[in-house]
């Protein structure tokens, strides 16, 4: 396992960079009690050595895991729970119920993201899924508790970014699980005070801003001291960075409703997404030049303009 993979972050909350695309940029969650794990999310099926050589490093063995919990099923969160869940006898699933068909069949998931992504990127980046036996696999409720050692773990519905999408809370570390929720947070673009900026996702195909507005409001709510994100990390500062992406989502959406019928609709949303993303770091404070700012948000500009082409389309229907 290479070195920096995994990552104490206390209250018994270790992060596991799946390797995806670039370092610090796909966390896995690995939470111990009392000797019992539960892995929040997997990464790709690439991450599937980092995973277990996590459970290794910790003196776990495979046996030790009672749950495997993708916050949703989109591939980059859920891709590797097949090989996971092969390699783990004693492990459940515990899914979204929207997501739970895409877990034992996986199928009309792999051709979803082959059309967003294209062959050569699914074949480099995400390779063939693995369905999970449909017995192993229980779905969730809003509120619903689970058991983990000596904690439990709660389950709310958050729509918004995906319909198939829940966020877990964690009353020993106070934090929620986001998944991509409560939005994306890159470590190079902290500022020199070392702040981290965060903004919304909005990635094809269930983009929908004013429940992810409600979702958001939800996480805040609790009052968290922490939230974990996939993409990337663990962040304080909870209701100040809550406050940040719900003004970015305005922006957003004011942007794709003033772009609706451009004729260049898709690169007009690009280049307004580039803008915005910009001009809201120079005021966060971000030193990186601009080119190095758009070589790392450039994934994130293309499929969050792609998923607002989707949702514009929508409203209009």
């Amino acid at each position: 396992m290479p070195a920096d993979t995994l990552q104490a972050l206390g209250h018994g909350v270790h992060a596991v960079d799946t390797g995806f695309q670039r370092p610090r940029f796909d966390a896995a969650y690995l939470i111990v009690d009392r000797g019992r794990a539960a892995f929040i999310d997997t990464g790709t099926r690439h991450a599937l050595p980092r995973l277990l050589g996590a459970l290794e490093s910790l003196g776990l063995g495979i046996d030790a895991v009672d749950w495997v919990i993708p916050t949703h099923v989109h591939l980059d969160h859920a891709g590797g729970v097949g090989p996971l869940m092969q390699a783990l006898p004693r492990a459940r699933l515990l899914v979204h119920p929207r997501g739970a068909r895409h877990m034992i069949d996986p199928s009309a998931l792999y051709q979803g993201a082959l059309a967003v992504y294209g062959q050569a990127e699914m074949d480099r980046s995400y390779g063939q899924l693995v369905g999970v036996d449909p017995e192993r696999v229980q779905t969730t409720t809003d509120g619903m508790t689970v058991a983990l050692g000596g904690r439990r773990l709660e389950f709310i519905d958050t729509p918004g970014h995906a319909l198939h999408h829940h966020c877990i809370w964690d009353p020993v570390s106070r934090g929620w699980f986001t998944g991509d929720t409560f939005g994306l947070s890159y470590r190079e673009l902290d500022n020199a005070a070392g702040q981290p900026w965060i903004f919304p996702t909005s990635t094809p195909v269930q983009f929908q801003p004013e429940a992810l507005r409600a979702s958001v409001e939800r996480l805040l709510a609790r009052t968290p001291e922490a939230v974990y994100l996939t993409h990337y990390g663990r962040l304080g500062n909870v209701a100040e960075l809550g406050r940040h992406q719900l003004a970015l989502l305005d922006e957003v959406v004011a942007l794709g409703r003033g772009l609706r019928d451009h004729p260049q609709r898709h690169q007009a949303l690009c280049e307004g997404l580039r803008q915005l993303y910009r001009r809201s770091l120079r005021a966060h404070g971000c030193t990186l030049p601009d080119e190095a700012i758009e070589a790392t948000l450039a994934l994130d500009i293309e499929l969050n303009a792609q998923g607002m082409g989707v949702w514009l389309d929508r409203e209009r229907r």
